[in-house]
């Protein structure tokens, strides 16, 4: 291991060992936001060609880990959308399922694309310049392999399949969880519930993590009772809707959390970049989520909770 990588987890205050054998773990997640966060990828933008690289780099990512393509023999569903003066916007999903032979499943999603260099925003944004999205939401997708790989080393031992998913079209409209939920690949009413993880890279310990969807199902008060994570605070929301992807999902009777660290003055900015991340935090809060996910799997039905 080189020495500058070493003081860099020493720096994190953890070992070099403790970082390359536990899952989730900071340096993957690192590496996973420098990629999808560097300029070459150019923000992932929708109907750019960064955005479909990160779509393909989230496929392969998926195929390593031995999950399964559920469209077919393909791991992208592919869609498209009209914006304003915009029509016929192409973009796709990324999904793979891990089949432990259950009845009902978990979705783990995360949106890929950002903003990319702003064309389709109408000038909203500064057209041109690369907005790379390190927290929004390379971060998330970084989640989304670490949950991904932690539950394939555990495959055939859940008594849930988990459909993992990286949403397109995401800035635009929440456009990838529209169509999925319109074409599912799998029965909705066979979702126990749908985990949303979108900007989770910028902890600030002041305000801790917020949780989504608290009030989405009957048994989330049961499941969070007496969770908690070293070094990571959270609070609760009871709101199943938002601005992200789990609101189509809660929409269409679903319960659901979404995790979210707040917001910040390089949101929705070129310098969103990924030397800003908070990577051992992030592995913290993943942590957290796989304590409640865990949990929420010795309910064999979550009840969902419609809007009041």
């Amino acid at each position: 291991m080189k020495k500058s990588l070493l003081l860099m987890l020493l720096a994190g205050g953890m070992s070099a060992a403790y970082a390359q054998d536990t899952i989730p773990n900071a340096v993957s997640i690192q590496q996973t936001v420098n990629y999808l966060a560097s300029d070459k990828l150019k923000g992932r933008g929708t109907d750019e060609k960064g955005g479909r690289t990160a779509s393909r780099y989230v496929a392969r990512q998926f195929k390593k880990l031995g999950l399964k393509p559920v469209n077919g023999n393909s791991y992208f569903q592919d869609f498209t959308f009209d914006r304003n003066a915009h029509k016929n916007i192409p973009s796709r999903n990324v999904l793979a399922l891990l089949d432990n032979g259950a009845a009902r499943t978990i979705i783990i999603g995360a949106h890929y694309d950002h903003l990319g260099t702003a064309g389709l925003f109408d000038g909203k944004y500064p057209i041109g310049q690369i907005h790379n999205g390190a927290d929004d939401n390379a971060s998330g997708v970084a989640g989304l392999l670490e949950l991904a790989r932690h539950y394939v080393k555990n495959a055939g031992k859940e008594p849930f399949n988990f459909l993992f998913i990286a949403f397109g079209g995401e800035e635009l409209g929440l456009q990838g969880s529209k169509y999925y939920t319109a074409h599912p690949l799998m029965p909705l009413d066979k979702v126990h519930f749908m985990l949303n993880m979108d900007m989770i890279g910028r902890y600030n310990p002041e305000r801790g993590i917020g949780i989504g969807g608290f009030g989405s199902a009957q048994e989330w008060p049961e499941v969070f009772k007496d969770v908690q994570q070293p070094g990571i605070k959270y609070f609760t929301d009871a709101a199943g809707k938002g601005a992200s992807d789990h609101h189509n999902f809660y929409m269409n009777k679903v319960p659901v959390l979404f995790f979210h660290t707040g917001g910040h003055d390089d949101y929705h900015k070129p310098t969103d970049d990924a030397n800003k991340l908070q990577a051992a935090a992030e592995a913290g809060i993943l942590q957290l989520g796989i304590q409640l996910i865990n949990r929420a799997m010795t309910f064999g039905e979550l009840h969902y909770v419609g809007e009041k």
